[in-house]
C-alpha cells in the first residue's frame, strides 16, 4: 500500500508517518506544500526521510494560492461571519490539490491528513480530495488510534526511536500561509481571555505601530489588486509587500468566536493584514465603479459564498456558479484607492476611477445644477409612498 501524507515536519505528522507505515504496513510519501507558512517548509524532506517516509515531496504554491483562491475570493469579497477573511479556508484546497496530483502521479492508494476530528480541516481536506477522485481512499488517524494528545505522541515517537521535532512550547494551537496566521485552542479556549500580545507574528501591536499614519495607494485591474503606491507587483509579491505595509502599522488582527461546520462554537483570533487592507480597498473601488443594484445583489451573496468555501466546497459546482457571477461584475472594478493605516486602522481616504467611474459630481452636488431636477424627488417619494399610505388607511380605519 501506498499512501500520500500532507506533511508539516510538526510532531503530529511525523508521528502519523510511522503509525501509517506500522498500522497500514505501507510506504508513506510525505507531500509537504509550501503556501507561505514559513521556516518549517525547509526542513520538511530531511524530517521526513528520517522519520521513514520512501520519498518525500515539496512544492512552492505560494503563487498559485494567491491566484488561484486568495483573489478570486477577495473578487468576491468573501468574509466569513463579518470578520474572517477565510486564510486557512482557502488554503486547504489548493494543498490538498498538489497532493492529490502526487498521489496520482506516485500511483498511491490513500491520502491521509493531520486534522483532528473536530475541526473543520478535516471536512476541506476530504471534500476537496473527493472533488477530484471520488475513489480515493482516505486516512485520517486522529478519528482512529487511541492516541489522545501531545504527550501520547511524544510517548509513541520515543519509544519507536522516532525524531521529535524540537519546537517552542505554545499554549495554542496555529496555522501560518501568506495570507493569515491563525490561533486556536490551549489558552486561547476561554474566550474572556484576551490573547497575550507576544503572540502575534505577522503584525506589531497597534499600540506599538508609528505614531505618525501611513498612506497608502492600492490599484485595481478587473477586480485584482494589480499595483501598490504606482508600482506593478505579481499577484504573490503584492500580497507581500501588503503584508509588509499593513503589519506595521498593526492591521488586521480579529478575535472571533465563531461556527464551525461539524457544529460547534470555535474561539478564533487571526491576523490577515495584507488582506484586510485589500478587501478595504477593493471595497472602495467597488463603491464607484459598480452599480447600486449589481453590488446590492452580490451582496447578498456573499455569506453564502463565504459559507461554502469555509465549509470546504472550494470545488463544489454551487461555489464555481458563484464565482462566475462575482467575476462577471468585476469587468468594471478598474482604479485606485487610497488608504490610510494608523495604529491598528485602516480608513478610506479617497477613491477614483478613470475608465469605469461612475460617480457623477454634476449630479451628486449640493450646489446649483443642470442636470438633476429636485422637483422630480416629489412625485418618486409619492409613488414609493403609496402601498404605505393605502395600508394606514386601512390600519386607522381598524383602529390600530
Amino acid at each position: 500500500m501506498k499512501v500520500v501524507l500532507a506533511y508539516s515536519g510538526g510532531l503530529d505528522t511525523s508521528v502519523i508517518l510511522a503509525w501509517i507505515r506500522e498500522t497500514y504496513h505501507a510506504d508513506v510519501i510525505a507531500y509537504t506544500a509550501d503556501v507561505g507558512q514559513g521556516a518549517e517548509v525547509a526542513e520538511a524532506k530531511e524530517k521526513a526521510l528520517a522519520s521513514g517516509a520512501v520519498d518525500a515531496v515539496v512544492e512552492d504554491l505560494r503563487a498559485e494560492f494567491v491566484s488561484s483562491a486568495v483573489f478570486p475570493a477577495l473578487r468576491a469579497a468573501a468574509i466569513y461571519e463579518g470578520y474572517y477573511l477565510l486564510g486557512t479556508s482557502l488554503a486547504r484546497p489548493i494543498i490538498t490539490k498538489g497532493m492529490m496530483r502526487v498521489a496520482r502521479e506516485q500511483g498511491a492508494d490513500a491520502i491521509a491528513h493531520g486534522a483532528t476530528g473536530k475541526g473543520n480541516d478535516q471536512v476541506r481536506f476530504e471534500l476537496s480530495a473527493f472533488a477530484i477522485d471520488p475513489d480515493i481512499k482516505v486516512i485520517a488517524p486522529w478519528r482512529e488510534w487511541d492516541l489522545r494528545g501531545r504527550a501520547d505522541c511524544v510517548a509513541y515517537a520515543k519509544e519507536r526511536g522516532i525524531p521529535v521535532p524540537v519546537t517552542p512550547e505554545r499554549p495554542y494551537s496555529m496555522d501560518a500561509n501568506m495570507l493569515h496566521v491563525s490561533y486556536e485552542g490551549g489558552v486561547l479556549e476561554d474566550p474572556w481571555v484576551a490573547p497575550d500580545t507576544s503572540m502575534f507574528s505577522m503584525t506589531v501591536d497597534p499600540e506599538d505601530a508609528p505614531d505618525e499614519p501611513e498612506y497608502v495607494v492600492v490599484g485595481f485591474e478587473e477586480g485584482n489588486p494589480a499595483s501598490i503606491d504606482g508600482e506593478p507587483f505579481s499577484p504573490s509579491h503584492l500580497l507581500e509587500k501588503a503584508n509588509e505595509i499593513a503589519g506595521r502599522n498593526g492591521v488586521g488582527r480579529i478575535d472571533i468566536v465563531e461556527n464551525r461546520f461539524v457544529g460547534m462554537k470555535s474561539r478564533g483570533v487571526y491576523e490577515t493584514p495584507g488582506g484586510t487592507l485589500l478587501y478595504h480597498a477593493h471595497r472602495a473601488v467597488e463603491s464607484i465603479t459598480l452599480d447600486r443594484e449589481v453590488v446590492h445583489l452580490r451582496d447578498e451573496m456573499v455569506p453564502r459564498y463565504a459559507e461554502i468555501v469555509y465549509n470546504g466546497f472550494w470545488f463544489s459546482p454551487e461555489r464555481k456558479a458563484l464565482q462566475s457571477f462575482m467575476d462577471s461584475i468585476q469587468k468594471r472594478v478598474n482604479g485606485e484607492a487610497r488608504l490610510k493605516l494608523y495604529k491598528g486602522s485602516v480608513s478610506i481616504v479617497g477613491r477614483r476611477s478613470e475608465k469605469h467611474g461612475l460617480y457623477d459630481a454634476a449630479t451628486a452636488t449640493f450646489e446649483e445644477d443642470d442636470v438633476y431636477d429636485q422637483a422630480d424627488a416629489a412625485g418618486f417619494i409619492r409613488l414609493n409612498a403609496l402601498r404605505l399610505r393605502r395600508l394606514a388607511e386601512e390600519l386607522i380605519a381598524e383602529g390600530e
